[in-house]
């Protein structure tokens, strides 16, 4: 078993193209022994987004702290908090965006791309 401390592990500035204001820590990955799986925590600062994007993978998300908006693959927005949890199928496009006051924060889970392959 491994424990991580979430707070120990620094949160790097998302480079992907289209990225703005969004901050990742990897809490669980292939460093820590996990070949399979990623957990990733997602911190999308007020003003900022992820962008408008696909994987070939499915995901999920869990909303840990704050209000967000979820861009859905019609470009559709639907607002998520705390407490909810959503479902990204592989080649949807998606985006999370932060137009509030206080940091957006979410947990999202995939599979380990390289094993993918």
């Amino acid at each position: 078993m491994k424990i991580n401390n979430n707070s120990e592990i620094p949160a790097n500035e998302v480079q992907m193209e289209g990225a703005d204001k969004v901050r990742m820590r990897i809490l669980i990955g292939p460093g820590d022994g996990s070949d399979n799986i990623i957990m990733r925590h997602f911190i999308v600062a007020p003003g900022g987004n992820t962008p408008f994007h696909n994987h070939n993978y499915e995901h999920v998300i869990k909303v840990e702290k704050g209000l967000g908006i979820a861009v859905d693959k019609d470009g559709v927005e639907h607002q998520v908090k705390e407490g909810q949890s959503l479902f990204v199928k592989p080649g949807d496009l998606h985006q999370f965006k932060n137009p509030y006051y206080r940091d957006f924060e979410f947990l999202c889970i995939i599979p380990n791309p390289e094993k993918l392959q």
